[in-house]
Protein backbone atom coordinates (compact mmCIF):
# COMPACT_ATOMS: atom_id res chain seq x y z
CA UNK A 1 0.00 0.00 0.00
CA UNK A 2 1.42 4.02 -0.15
CA UNK A 3 2.43 5.97 2.36
CA UNK A 4 -1.18 7.78 2.00
CA UNK A 5 -3.24 5.37 2.57
CA UNK A 6 -1.59 4.27 5.80
CA UNK A 7 -2.00 7.38 7.01
CA UNK A 8 -5.62 7.35 6.20
CA UNK A 9 -5.96 3.95 7.88
CA UNK A 10 -3.56 5.55 11.05
CA UNK A 11 -5.97 8.75 11.24
CA UNK A 12 -9.17 7.07 10.99
CA UNK A 13 -7.51 4.37 13.75
CA UNK A 14 -6.37 7.44 16.05
CA UNK A 15 -9.45 9.13 16.05
CA UNK A 16 -11.38 6.06 16.45
CA UNK A 17 -9.21 5.06 19.98
CA UNK A 18 -9.70 8.75 20.77
CA UNK A 19 -13.04 8.12 22.29
CA UNK A 20 -12.32 5.04 23.58
CA UNK A 21 -9.22 6.60 25.40
CA UNK A 22 -11.18 9.90 26.78
CA UNK A 23 -12.54 8.61 29.73
CA UNK A 24 -8.93 7.32 31.09
CA UNK A 25 -7.90 9.18 34.32
CA UNK A 26 -10.96 11.50 34.27
CA UNK A 27 -12.04 11.95 38.14
CA UNK A 28 -14.93 14.06 38.17
CA UNK A 29 -16.23 17.29 40.50
CA UNK A 30 -15.62 15.92 44.39
CA UNK A 31 -19.30 17.19 45.73
CA UNK A 32 -20.84 21.17 46.71
CA UNK A 33 -17.61 22.74 48.46
CA UNK A 34 -15.90 22.96 44.54
CA UNK A 35 -19.08 23.82 43.04
CA UNK A 36 -18.92 26.82 40.49
CA UNK A 37 -21.61 28.96 39.80
CA UNK A 38 -22.90 27.89 35.71
CA UNK A 39 -20.45 24.89 35.86
CA UNK A 40 -21.57 21.31 34.95
CA UNK A 41 -21.20 19.31 38.36
CA UNK A 42 -19.97 16.03 35.91
CA UNK A 43 -17.20 18.10 34.26
CA UNK A 44 -13.67 16.59 35.13
CA UNK A 45 -11.52 18.49 37.99
CA UNK A 46 -8.28 18.47 35.70
CA UNK A 47 -8.99 16.75 31.95
CA UNK A 48 -5.02 16.28 31.38
CA UNK A 49 -5.73 15.96 27.63
CA UNK A 50 -1.92 16.26 26.84
CA UNK A 51 -1.79 12.64 28.59
CA UNK A 52 -4.51 11.61 26.86
CA UNK A 53 -3.59 12.35 23.63
CA UNK A 54 -0.13 10.72 24.38
CA UNK A 55 -2.07 7.37 25.07
CA UNK A 56 -4.08 7.62 22.42
CA UNK A 57 -1.26 8.07 19.67
CA UNK A 58 1.03 4.99 21.42
CA UNK A 59 -2.52 2.84 21.02
CA UNK A 60 -3.09 3.85 17.25
CA UNK A 61 0.09 3.11 16.82
CA UNK A 62 0.27 -0.21 18.01
CA UNK A 63 -3.18 -1.33 16.23
CA UNK A 64 -1.49 0.16 13.25
CA UNK A 65 1.41 -2.10 13.73
CA UNK A 66 -0.11 -5.31 13.74
CA UNK A 67 -2.80 -4.39 11.48
CA UNK A 68 -0.05 -4.13 8.94
CA UNK A 69 1.83 -7.11 10.42
CA UNK A 70 -1.73 -8.92 9.37
CA UNK A 71 -1.76 -7.45 5.66
CA UNK A 72 2.35 -8.20 5.50
CA UNK A 73 1.83 -12.02 6.48
CA UNK A 74 -1.38 -12.03 3.96
CA UNK A 75 -3.75 -12.89 7.16
CA UNK A 76 -6.37 -10.39 5.98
Amino acid sequence: MKIGTWFAIYFIIWWTLLFVSLPFGVRRDAGPAEDVPGADPGAPVRPAFARILIINTVLSTVVLAVFAWLIENYWV
